[in-house]
C-alpha cells in the first residue's frame, strides 16, 4: 500500500481568492478523503483476512483430522475463488491461517491494519519471531516503505544488524537503543577498490536516501564537512545528521581501515562542540558514529565508547553471497554475546531492565536462526 503524508490546512476560501488557490484547496480535500478511504479499506481487508484465518483454524482444529482438514480447506478455497476471485486461492487462504496463528492479539492486528497492506504482511509471515515481525512492521510505518523496500530490509538482515548495534550498549551508555545498524552495507554506492574517504563521502551524498534507509529510520541530512572553529583551528565533521526519533544530532566520521583509539578523542571534541554551540532547545545531547571497514570491536569495547556517546560500526561496500553474509552476521553476534558474558564475570551485569531484557531476547533469536 502506498502512503502519502496529508498536510492539514484550514480552508477559509473567500470569493475573491484566485482560481488556482481554490483548485488547490479542493484538491487537498479530495486527496485527503481518497487517502482516508484507501486506509480504511486496507484496514478492513487485513481484519477480514485475519478473521477468515482465525475461523478456519478453529474449524479445522475442531475436525481433529489433519488430512481431512487439508482437503476441506482446498475445497473451500475453490468455492471462494469462484465467488470472490483469485485472492482466495489455496495458498493465500493458508497465509490467512498463518496470520491468525502468528498474531493472536486482535489489538496488534488492528494496528497492523492501519500501517501495512496485506502484501506487506505476507512478507512478514516467514520470519521466525514476533519481535522481528513487529520490528519490520514499525520500519514500514515510520519510513512509509513499499513492499520492495521491506523485502530489501529483510534480505539484508536489518533486524539482526540493529540488534548487533544495540549489543554495544552498557548501563552507562549515552546512546539510545535502536539508533543505527552494524554492519552498515553500502554496496549500492558503486565504490571500486582503492577508494578514498572522500570518495566514500561523495558516494553517500550522491545517494543519500539509500544511505539513510540502510543506516536507520528518522535521519535527516544536515551538513557535509561541517566546520567547527576552536580558537584559530578549524575541524571538519564528515557528515552531520539529525534524527527526529531520538531528537539529537548524529555526527558520522568515515574511516578506511581498522578503528583506532585516536578516533575517540577526535569524536569527543566534535560532540562537545556540537553540544555547546549547535544543540537547540528540546534536543538531547549529540551522539557520534565512527564507520570503519573494520570495527575492531574488542578495542572499542575496552575503551567504553558508549559512555561518551560514541559508537563504532563496520561498513561493507560489497554484499557477500547469501550464505557467507548470514555466517558473518552470526559470527558478529556470537562475539557480542561473548563480550556480554565477560561483563557478567567482571560483575557488571547489574544493567538496566531494558538492556537485560534485550540481551536475553537477542540471544534467543540468534540461536533460533538457521
Amino acid at each position: 500500500m502506498n502512503k502519502m503524508s496529508i498536510h492539514k490546512n484550514e480552508l477559509q476560501v473567500a470569493d475573491t481568492e484566485p482560481e488556482n488557490i481554490l483548485f488547490s484547496n479542493v484538491s487537498q480535500i479530495i486527496e485527503k478523503r481518497k487517502f482516508n478511504a484507501m486506509s480504511a479499506a486496507n484496514s478492513q481487508i487485513v481484519l477480514m483476512f485475519w478473521e477468515i484465518g482465525k475461523y478456519i483454524n478453529s474449524a479445522v482444529l475442531g475436525m481433529g483430522r489433519a488430512e481431512y482438514g487439508k482437503r476441506i480447506v482446498a475445497t473451500v478455497s475453490r468455492q471462494l475463488q469462484q465467488k470472490y476471485g483469485k485472492q482466495f486461492e489455496d495458498k493465500n487462504l493458508r497465509r490467512m491461517m498463518q496470520f491468525a496463528t502468528q498474531f493472536p492479539n486482535i489489538e496488534i492486528v488492528y494496528s497492523l491494519g492501519t500501517q501495512l497492506s496485506w502484501s506487506h504482511i505476507r512478507e512478514l509471515l516467514p520470519l521466525q519471531t514476533i519481535e522481528e515481525k513487529l520490528y519490520y512492521a514499525e520500519e514500514v510505518n515510520k519510513g512509509f516503505l513499499g513492499v520492495r523496500d521491506l523485502r530489501h530490509l529483510i534480505s539484508r538482515k536489518a533486524f539482526l544488524r540493529r540488534n548487533n548495534a544495540n549489543l554495544q550498549l552498557t548501563r552507562q551508555s549515552k546512546i539510545p537503543f535502536n539508533a543505527f545498524k552494524d554492519p552498515v552495507i553500502l554496496d549500492t554506492l558503486g565504490l571500486k577498490d582503492n577508494y578514498l574517504e572522500g570518495d566514500l563521502e561523495q558516494a553517500i551524498l550522491r545517494d543519500i536516501e539509500t544511505f539513510i534507509l540502510e543506516f536507520g529510520v528518522g535521519f535527516t541530512f544536515v551538513a557535509r564537512q561541517k566546520r567547527i572553529s576552536i580558537e584559530n583551528d578549524d575541524y571538519y565533521i564528515d557528515l552531520l545528521f539529525y534524527n527526529r526519533d531520538i531528537k539529537r544530532l548524529v555526527a558520522i566520521e568515515l574511516k578506511i581501515g581498522k578503528f583506532k583509539p585516536a578516533y575517540k578523542g577526535q569524536m569527543e571534541l566534535y560532540l562537545n562542540w556540537l553540544n555547546q554551540y549547535d544543540r537547540r532547545e528540546g534536543e538531547e545531547a549529540p551522539i557520534g558514529v565512527i564507520l570503519c571497514t573494520d570495527a575492531n570491536r574488542k578495542v572499542a569495547e575496552l575503551m567504553e565508547l558508549d559512555k561518551s556517546g560514541i559508537a563504532v560500526a563496520e561498513y561493507w561496500t560489497k554484499l557477500p553471497p547469501k550464505e557467507q553474509f548470514e555466517s558473518k552476521i552470526q559470527e558478529i553476534m556470537a562475539e557480542a554475546k561473548e563480550r556480554i558474558e565477560r561483563r557478567k564475570l567482571l560483575g557488571t551485569s547489574n544493567v538496566q531492565k531494558q538492556i537485560n531484557y534485550f540481551l536475553e531476547e537477542s540471544s534467543d533469536e540468534t540461536d533460533d536462526k538457521d
